[in-house]
């Protein structure tokens, strides 16, 4: 394993974004990932049925075709093709009417005027305001906080007024937004399915302006997949990589980052093999597992130590995948043109889920996000049928089960099959003959999560709570929104990095910056320094062999 000017720590969507940053900038870079396949959780497989490829971990990508870190990369030109289901998300009700999200305003406009009339009418001003700070919005929140340029070009693009009413909408609730905008359940609905991506539940500080990036991003530009899968993603970042003399090496679990002189200067693996950083580290790996594992404790600070203790996981996953004979039999055929469907009664039930998640307790009726992916990607699955899947939100802790059956939280056989039934009677109930459409189903509990993407501790998915207490300044630790870490030339290039999770590629980017000006300085220190040296060099020549004869030219000349 030779040395490199950089090595990055996992091939996962932020570290392969970060290696291709670097790459772009003129260094030799070598990533090193401990699985067999890079792309941590933007991968593929067929573990359902021949022919039906299933995305293990994530699989709508509305950040990915926003994000300007991965727009320039101009994936398109390395063999990725994305793809749009007719609809973006669907979220049916119980004997009602079903909120879409379409990339079509007035679609939506027109399901929300379902619920109740007028709404309609409210979406298109809330849409209208994303439409107005949205790429402000999202240039400033993928940039290491604070995010200074966009601050200002936001700044100069709102006003006063419009900064006042951002800062509102970055502090509001879901519900208190759905209350203000909205008479019916519609608009409450698609704002809290979508904040609920994460941990942010109806409640939540912070939850209506997420909730609003995803909608808005929806309307705006779809949520694409990659055509094939989304390991096409990971294929398009490697293949870039490697055109540029980068390297991917698989099955290289790094164990340690070596430290000299307070400087990062190469990795240690799992066989004992050491490569050499002659740059810079970038470690896509969790920040708990960064600074308590693979640093020795005499590298991190004891302020640093305390406050990586204290950092929260969000909740746990469980997520299933289907090969179906045919397409979900939903009583709402509207909902069938979906990629992304939503499955809650109202929010009241995701207020009362949030709770039990809170609470420890297993979900009696989980939140569901269900994917349609050969809707969305005819290449998925053979004509005729459907890779379908869908997750739901666990406690990281079990301490009990708000539904019926008293499940157990160990994850064993039986629990996971109960916790497998409720989620699929949710289904059901909503599209019935559903369970029979099943011709195999692939299960991953949190354990298995964690199991298959070390980064995915007790199946989250986030890299860390999304939660106001940890964003921006406050992650990793309160103070720092930057990728540096108290080690020199050691930067955290993972979701645990501001600005979190999502396929977007900014974590990784802003580590890849960071050390790119790191080394301009240095080199720029260097190139002072040497110039100095010399300077003091000539001056001390000029003394010691021309001094007294300069002298004496001067007093000639002037005599002349």
């Amino acid at each position: 394993m030779s040395d490199a000017d950089a090595v990055v720590v996992g091939a996962g969507p932020n570290g392969l974004v970060a290696a291709n940053v670097l790459a772009d900038a003129g260094w030799s870079v070598l990533v090193l990932e401990a699985n067999d396949t890079p792309g941590g959780a933007v991968r593929t497989a067929e573990v359902t049925a021949p022919g039906f490829r299933n995305d293990l971990f994530s699989a709508f990508y509305p950040l990915g075709v926003a994000s300007p870190p991965l727009l320039a990369l101009e994936l398109e030109r390395h063999g990725l093709e994305w793809r749009r289901a007719p609809l973006v998300v669907a979220h049916p009700t119980p004997d009602g009417p079903t909120a879409l999200l379409s990339t079509d305003g007035d679609e939506t406009a027109a399901s929300l005027d379902r619920f109740s009339a007028g709404d309609g009418d409210g979406w298109r001003a809330l849409y209208q305001q994303w439409l107005t700070l949205g790429d402000h919005l999202i240039d400033a929140l993928l940039q290491p906080f604070p995010p200074i340029g966009p601050g200002v070009r936001m700044a100069a693009g709102l006003g006063p007024a419009g900064l006042l009413d951002l800062g509102r909408l970055s502090l509001l609730p879901v519900r208190r937004l759905a209350e203000e905008r909205f008479g019916g359940a519609g608009g409450g609905l698609l704002l809290a399915g979508n904040a609920l991506h994460t941990d942010l539940g109806p409640e939540s500080t912070g939850g209506a302006l997420f909730g609003l990036l995803l909608c808005g991003l929806g309307q705006q530009r779809g949520f694409p997949v990659p055509a094939g899968g989304a390991q096409s993603l990971t294929d398009a970042l490697v293949r870039r990589l490697e055109e540029r003399g980068g390297r991917v090496e698989c099955g290289a679990r790094v164990t340690g980052v070596d430290v000299r002189g307070g400087r990062a200067v190469g990795v240690t693996t799992a066989d004992g093999a050491r490569c050499g950083a002659r740059r810079a580290v970038l470690a896509d790996v969790g920040a708990p597992a960064l600074f308590t594992r693979l640093l020795a404790p005499e590298h991190v600070p004891a302020r640093w130590r305390s406050h990586i203790e204290r950092f929260e996981y969000g909740s746990g996953t469980v997520k299933v995948d289907w090969a179906l004979d045919g397409p979900v039999p939903w009583i709402d055929a509207e909902v069938g043109r979906a990629g992304t469907v939503h499955v809650a009664d109202s929010l009241d039930e995701l207020t009362q889920t949030s709770s039990e998640l809170a609470r420890g307790l297993l979900p009696g009726s989980p939140f569901l996000v269900l994917g349609q992916m050969t809707t969305a990607d005819p290449s998925r699955s053979p004509a005729g049928t459907e890779a379908a899947w869908a997750y739901a939100h666990v406690p990281r802790t079990v301490r009990g089960d708000a539904g019926p059956d008293g499940l157990g939280g160990g994850w064993d056989a039986a629990a996971t099959a109960g916790f497998v039934a409720r989620m699929e009677a949710r289904v059901e109930r909503l599209a019935p003959g559903f369970s029979e459409r099943i011709l195999a189903r692939h299960v991953l509990t949190p354990p298995a999560l964690e199991a298959a993407d070390a980064n995915l501790v007790g199946g989250e998915i986030n890299g860390g709570t999304a939660q106001l207490h940890q964003q921006l300044v406050f992650r990793p630790v309160p103070g720092l929104g930057r990728p540096t870490t108290p080690v020199d030339r050691l930067y955290l290039a993972s979701a645990s990095a501001h600005p979190g999770g999502g396929v977007h590629g900014a974590c990784g980017a802003n580590a890849a910056r960071a050390a790119l000006a790191r080394d301009r300085r240095t080199r720029r220190l260097v190139a002072a320094g040497a110039a100095l040296a010399g300077a003091g060099l000539a001056r001390r020549a000029l003394a010691s062999r021309g001094g007294s004869s300069l002298g004496a030219g001067l007093s000639g000349r002037a005599a002349r």
